[in-house]
């Protein structure tokens, strides 16, 4: 039996169909039937940036579905569990062993490269072949979900309540949770801290719904697209600020009483944009102790300018990965969340049958849809 499973076979243009034999579930692993998966900007960053993965690779990273297969040695998961993917981890490093697995020593090797990575013996090897024999690359995030059907492993493999239906379950596995999880996890926000995001997709709006969920403020969201801010007034942001001219003065005098002639104080402020432009000026509307967490993906040698002098007062910066969250137990987190009313994220997105992924992409890259999410028959 095969498959056709949308790949990326020349950088830069659009995902093809492309053949390939039904995987099968090995030791260690399940194999899923994709119900839905959402594709993020880290999709299309490795389809279009030359980021090191190789060719012809199927991407995909946010799937979710019903086990239909389970490796030998697989513990805790079944044929028939509804379960969402998320990114995939070793266990056994000096990271995940401190329950930092998104800083997993291989994550690269397991997430990134294409192969099928053994830590035990270094091998790597591609694990899909084309219909004509051609080494077919996947294991994206441990599971290449633009495809009928995923490999997955039972650490990235996370059971989901009957309630949720699949196409909410499947952003969660790494939009949802990279945003909120900047808020929840990197942040350790309280209520009344002041916060602002720059740059509300998925991402961002994920970590405005956390946000409000908390108590901070104020929110402030900015972006270039109107109505990406309007609904990020609708999702719990106090205010919401075009970027452009004047954005600093805007911010100023929203921030919460700052020290005469310093401009902005806020507590936090999160990227998504991955523009160095945006980090520096971030930077400078940070507060004595401000945090500012860097999310969004930069081009390759990008870099940041800002004053040293300013971090005295105590500032940091954090890049992090998956919004510093274990999904074993954040993914459960947030989808409880949602099923109370205290994460909308159904807001977010649109639905697209998979034969349309490239369609889908593009309704994304216009600002047509936020969150798009392909569906399967």
């Amino acid at each position: 039996m095969t498959m056709l499973a949308a790949a990326v076979v020349d950088r830069g243009q659009k995902f093809r169909m492309v053949e390939t034999p039904l995987p099968q579930a090995r030791a260690g692993e399940v194999r899923v039937k994709i119900h839905a998966t959402g594709i993020c900007h880290t999709d299309l960053a490795f389809r279009d940036m030359e980021l090191g993965n190789p060719l012809p690779m199927i991407l995909g990273h946010e799937g979710a579905g019903v086990i239909d297969q389970v490796g030998a040695g697989v513990q805790g998961l079944a044929v028939g569990d509804r379960v969402a993917l998320s990114y995939n981890s070793c266990g056994h490093c000096a990271a995940c062993t401190d329950h930092a697995p998104q800083y997993c020593e291989h994550i690269a090797l397991l997430n990134f490269a294409g192969v099928d990575f053994d830590p035990a013996t270094g091998a790597m090897t591609p694990p899909f072949q084309t219909v004509d024999g051609g080494p077919l690359f996947a294991n994206f995030f441990g599971q290449s979900s633009f495809a009928p059907y995923a490999i997955a492993h039972a650490r990235n493999t996370v059971k989901i309540p009957d309630a949720l239906p699949f196409h909410l379950a499947a952003p969660l596995g790494c939009g949802m949770q990279t945003g909120a999880g900047a808020v929840f996890n990197t942040l350790a926000a309280k209520p009344g801290q002041s916060l602002v995001v720059y740059g509300v997709g998925a991402v961002g709006l994920a970590a405005i719904m956390a946000a409000h969920a908390i108590g901070m403020a104020p929110i402030v969201a900015v972006d270039r697209v109107p109505q990406r801010l309007a609904l990020a007034r609708d999702l719990g942001a106090t205010h919401a600020e075009l970027a452009g001219d004047g954005l600093a003065e805007r911010l100023a005098a929203i921030a919460p009483a700052p020290p005469p002639g310093t401009g902005a104080a806020f507590d936090a402020a999160i990227d998504t944009t991955g523009l160095a432009s945006v980090v520096s000026a971030a930077i400078a509307t940070l507060g004595a102790r401000g945090t500012m967490v860097v999310i969004g993906i930069s081009a390759p040698g990008a870099r940041a300018d800002f004053d040293l002098a300013g971090f005295l007062g105590g500032k940091r910066i954090v890049g992090i990965i998956e919004g510093d969250a274990d999904p074993q137990d954040f993914v459960p987190k947030l989808a409880a969340m949602h099923l109370e009313g205290r994460f909308p994220h159904d807001r977010l997105i649109g639905t697209f049958p998979f034969a349309e992924i490239n369609r889908a992409c593009e309704a994304m890259e216009s600002g047509e849809t936020v969150k798009p999410v392909l569906l399967f028959d």
